[in-house]
């Protein structure tokens, strides 16, 4: 029979807490270290609905990506969303583990999983933030068009209301690709450094993108802004198998799961209009 010790030493092995950037908090955030841990699921975010399903389906701990604490606040009051979060957790006795920048740079972590679902070999790192190596970049096993490369990326992630933003010419030829799951737009300067061809990340802003692709002159590196949460999920079945391994070599056995819940913000999309598009802008009358 496990404990959160047990696991919590496991997952500072696999994450270890020395790695996480210095404005980061990761680690265990609620939880008797002594308490039994049978069943252990996966998430990107600590919601109040990723919470209330690991409650209906007995789970005895949270390990997400994102922390839950990552800003100071002074009220755990149900009033707000963070407190009514903690409560719950501490109400029904599950624990709260998080591992994020911890899960960012290791390796494997986030984006040996992004990796894999565009399907690169070679992989090396993009940048270095100290000793934390910070995204990757690797060769397809041949070149393929731009659309081609989005369109399989976007059948490997999981589906959401946004999908993929792309820039650059749809058949314009790919083949070296950088990575970074999350938020990825102070990277560009690594990116170009690195001849790749397509970058693959999310969040980026209208400014840096857009001075992105004008240094690129409408060459490489196009981008692809695959979404926060799709790019990080990607992560989670990969580190669940990880944890179990770990435990089962110390004679211990926990279940494992990835939460259900898609905690992407964004619900719907209007889209743009196939004849629209590559038109300029219109001014109404």
């Amino acid at each position: 029979m496990a404990t959160l010790v047990d696991v919590v030493q496991a997952l500072d092995e696999l994450y270890p807490p020395a790695t996480a950037a210095s404005w980061d908090h990761v680690g265990l955030v609620t939880g008797d270290l002594g308490q039994t841990v049978e069943h252990v699921r996966f998430a990107v975010d600590p919601t109040l609905e990723v919470i209330q399903q690991a409650r209906d389906d007995s789970v005895d701990l949270l390990v997400t990506h994102h922390p839950l604490l990552l800003r100071g606040v002074h009220s755990v009051a149900t009033t707000h969303a963070k407190g009514a979060a903690l409560t719950s957790l501490i109400v029904a006795d599950v624990a709260l583990y998080c591992a994020h920048t911890t899960a960012d740079v290791a390796r494997p972590g986030v984006n040996d999983a992004l990796a894999a679902a565009c399907r690169l070999t070679r992989l090396r790192g993009l940048s270095r933030e100290g000793d934390r190596e910070l995204g990757l970049v690797g060769e397809l096993v041949e070149a393929i068009s731009l659309r081609e490369f989005a369109v399989r990326l976007a059948e490997a992630l999981p589906p959401t209301p946004v999908g993929l933003r792309v820039s650059g010419p749809a058949d314009a030829p790919v083949r070296r690709v950088a990575v970074l799951g999350g938020a990825g737009d102070d990277r560009f300067e690594q990116v170009r450094a690195c001849g790749a061809d397509v970058y693959v990340t999310a969040d980026l802003r209208h400014h840096p993108a857009l001075e992105a692709r004008q240094e690129a002159r409408g060459g490489t590196p196009y981008l692809i802004d695959a979404g926060h949460f799709a790019t990080e999920w990607l992560w989670l079945a990969p580190a669940a198998h990880r944890l179990a391994a770990v435990l089962e070599q110390r004679g211990i056995t926990v279940e494992t799961s990835v939460s259900a819940v898609r905690t992407d913000p964004w619900d719907f999309l209007v889209g743009q209009r196939p004849e629209d598009v590559g038109q300029r802008p219109q001014a109404k009358e």
